[in-house]
């Protein structure tokens, strides 16, 4: 049987300007010398990072970046914490410093904080690659949170300086504040998260109501991914979640069904278009 599915991809999912930047100056490298280091994953997408690492990336840790001496390492969109640039100066190393715009615009205004002496939390992933290099620019001193009731077991001082991962929901970041507020806490909150990020929320929630089926395609490490199919999920019960082809499930689907494509800012669009023609083909 022939399921005929009507299937769209969402034309502002996809890179953000800052994945575009990182991939697009790994592979002018790449085209010139054949092979070229990157600090983590290049992007959270392991289909892209597979496709580039057969073009000659290699990803390294921090680990590795100690012994590493004389080579060029590319610095991927999150950004780095200052002892990583040091480390780069002491072992001769070229960086290619691909940091989101965004990102970098957030190390500074933290550092300043921190210079400033004002006590800094971050709402943000524990362990996120951006997280790090942003409690960096504050020598670790910096309070990371998920949620809230983590804070619970803080002693947390009167008044204190609210940043943002750039890729967190606005509106829980919002609520935070309030929340903050509403326990008395003086709080100086800065709105750091990304518009081309947050921007797709409303365009997600137009997008998805179009459709009788939502297949989100993203990278199981991608924050923004996790956050994105989340509003994708609200606005349309009938959204799944996929990380490859192989991941889809014939039974989701009915017949003459239509079927929209979308995907978090680390998702590349080659990725949405072999999930359309493996669709097509049912």
């Amino acid at each position: 049987m022939s399921y005929n599915l009507q299937v769209t991809i969402d034309k502002s999912s996809g890179f953000c300007f800052g994945v575009v930047y990182a991939i697009e100056m790994a592979e002018d490298i790449l085209d010139q010398e054949g092979y070229l280091y990157c600090l983590g994953d290049i992007v959270h997408n392991d289909e892209e990072v597979e496709r580039l690492t057969a073009r000659g990336l290699k990803i390294i840790d921090h680990e590795v970046l100690k012994n590493l001496k004389n080579e060029k390492v590319l610095i991927r969109a999150h950004g780095e914490a200052p002892s990583t640039y040091q480390l780069a100066l002491e072992n001769n190393l070229i960086l290619i410093d691909a940091s989101c715009p965004v990102v970098l615009k957030l190390q500074n205004r933290i550092k300043n904080s921190h210079d400033d002496n004002e006590q800094i939390l971050i709402f943000g992933k524990h362990g996120h690659a951006e997280v790090i290099g942003l409690q960096g620019q504050t020598d670790g001193k910096a309070i990371v949170f998920q949620d809230l009731a983590e804070l619970d077991a803080v002693d947390l001082p009167a008044k204190f300086t609210l940043y943002s991962q750039t890729t967190k929901s606005t509106d829980k970041f919002y609520h935070i504040k309030d929340e903050l507020l509403g326990r008395g806490y003086e709080v100086k909150a800065n709105d750091t998260i990304c518009r081309q990020v947050s921007n797709r929320y409303d365009e997600l929630e137009k997008f998805v109501a179009d459709f009788d089926k939502i297949i989100f395609v993203s990278g199981k490490k991608s924050s923004n991914g996790r956050v994105l199919y989340d509003v994708c999920k609200k606005h349309n019960e009938n959204s799944y979640f996929v990380s490859n082809v192989e991941d889809i499930d014939q039974s989701w689907f009915a017949e003459n069904d239509k079927v929209g494509i979308c995907g978090a800012t680390s998702t590349p669009m080659w990725l949405m278009e072999k999930v359309k023609v493996a669709l097509e083909q049912y």
